[in-house]
C-alpha cells in the first residue's frame, strides 16, 4: 500500500453519496427532492458534507479521495487534466480541493467509465474550460436513457448537453499533456462496456476506473455490459499491466499498488468459484447467501458500497 493514502468512508455515507442519488448527475437537488421525496434530501446533505483528501503522488500527479470515484490531477503549464468527475453533489469540495492544489485552469476531463459517481461532475468541469474525452460507449449511455438494474433500480435520463464527452475513442488513445504521455486503453467489458484504464507513462501511474475496488467489493453493471467474468478478465489486465512499482489508482478506495491488484483479483476468483458450484448444486440464491460464501473477506470487503450479500447476488447472476 502506497503510505499515506489511506481512505475510509462508512457504508451509509457512500449509498447516501452514490446509491440513493443515482440520478444527482442529471438533475439538481431541488428537482430530485420534488420527484423523490425527504430521503434524497438527506442523502444530497451528507454526500455533500463528505470531504475530499488531496493526496500527492509523482511528479505533478495528485489524486482526490472522496464518496464517489477517485479523480486524478495532472497539473502544469498546460493546465489540470482530470481523470473522472465526482458525484455533482461533491462539486464544492472537489473545486475547493482543486483550487488547494495550485491555480491551473481546468482544461481536459477523461471518463473512466459512464457511471454518475464519475461523470457527475462533468458539466461544470466542461463549463470551467475542460474538454471531455472517453470511451464511445460512455458517450452513448451519457446520451441516452440507461437503465441500471441491481441495487440501483434506476433509469438515468440523458445527461446535459455539457456532460456529453465531445472526443471519444474505441480501442486505444495517447494524449501528450504537461509533458506527460497518457495512455488510455479499453477493457473488454468488465466492470460496465464503457470502462477505460489511463496510464501516465513517467510517473508509472495507473487509473484502473472501476476495474479496480481496494478493498472494497465492487458494483457489477450487467445492464451496460458489466460481468463478474469481465472483472476477472480486467483485474488479470491490471495485473499484467504494471509493476512492484507502479501506484494504482482505483475507482474506490485506498491508492495502491500490484499485490492490492492481485489480492482484489484473488478475492474475485474464489468467490465467483464458491458462488458457482453452490449454483450448479441447483441452490437458489437465498441458500447461496445463507451459506455465505464470502464470509473470508467480508470483515475487509464487505463495509463500503457492496455488503456481503448484495455482492453475492451479483455474482449468483453471473455464474
Amino acid at each position: 500500500m502506497v503510505p499515506g493514502s489511506s481512505f475510509e468512508i462508512s457504508r451509509r455515507q457512500f449509498l447516501a453519496a452514490g446509491g440513493m442519488t443515482v440520478a444527482a448527475a442529471c438533475f439538481a437537488p431541488s428537482q430530485l427532492i420534488a420527484q423523490t421525496g425527504g430521503l434524497v434530501e438527506g442523502a444530497f446533505k451528507e454526500a455533500a458534507a463528505a470531504k475530499v483528501t488531496v493526496q500527492n503522488l509523482r511528479r505533478n500527479i495528485s489524486v482526490l479521495l472522496n464518496a464517489g470515484g477517485n479523480i486524478a490531477v495532472l497539473t502544469g503549464p498546460d493546465g489540470k487534466l482530470l481523470v473522472d468527475a465526482e458525484i455533482i453533489t461533491a462539486r464544492p469540495h472537489v473545486a475547493q480541493a482543486l483550487a488547494s492544489i495550485n491555480a491551473d485552469p481546468l482544461k481536459q476531463l477523461i471518463n473512466t467509465h459512464w457511471h454518475f459517481d464519475h461523470t457527475g461532475g462533468n458539466e461544470w468541469v466542461h463549463e470551467a474550460g475542460a474538454s471531455i474525452l472517453a470511451h464511445e460507449n460512455t458517450r452513448k449511455h451519457l446520451s441516452q436513457a440507461t437503465r441500471v438494474e441491481g441495487n440501483w433500480q434506476y433509469t438515468f435520463p440523458p445527461a446535459p448537453a455539457g456532460a456529453i464527452p465531445s472526443t471519444v475513442f474505441v480501442d486505444e488513445h495517447a494524449l501528450h499533456f504537461n509533458d506527460t504521455t497518457l495512455m488510455l486503453k479499453h477493457y473488454a467489458p468488465a466492470h460496465t462496456d464503457s470502462d477505460i484504464s489511463v496510464y501516465f507513462a513517467e510517473a508509472d501511474v495507473l487509473h484502473t476506473g472501476d476495474t479496480f475496488w481496494n478493498r472494497d467489493y465492487p458494483f457489477i453493471d450487467y445492464a451496460t455490459g458489466g460481468s463478474i467474468d469481465g472483472h476477472i478478465r480486467a483485474a488479470e489486465a491490471n495485473i499484467a499491466a504494471v509493476t512492484d512499482k507502479t501506484i494504482v489508482i482505483p475507482g474506490h478506495g485506498a491508492v495502491g499498488d500490484k499485490a492490492d491488484l492481485i489480492s482484489f483479483r484473488d478475492v474475485l476468483v474464489d468467490i465467483r468459484d464458491k458462488v458457482a458450484a453452490l449454483k450448479r448444486q441447483g441452490k437458489p440464491l437465498p441458500e447461496v447467501i445463507a451459506a455465505k460464501p464470502s464470509a473470508r473477506y467480508d470483515a475487509v470487503w464487505g463495509n463500503l458500497f457492496q455488503n456481503p450479500s448484495d455482492f453475492v447476488a451479483l455474482v449468483y447472476q453471473g455464474v
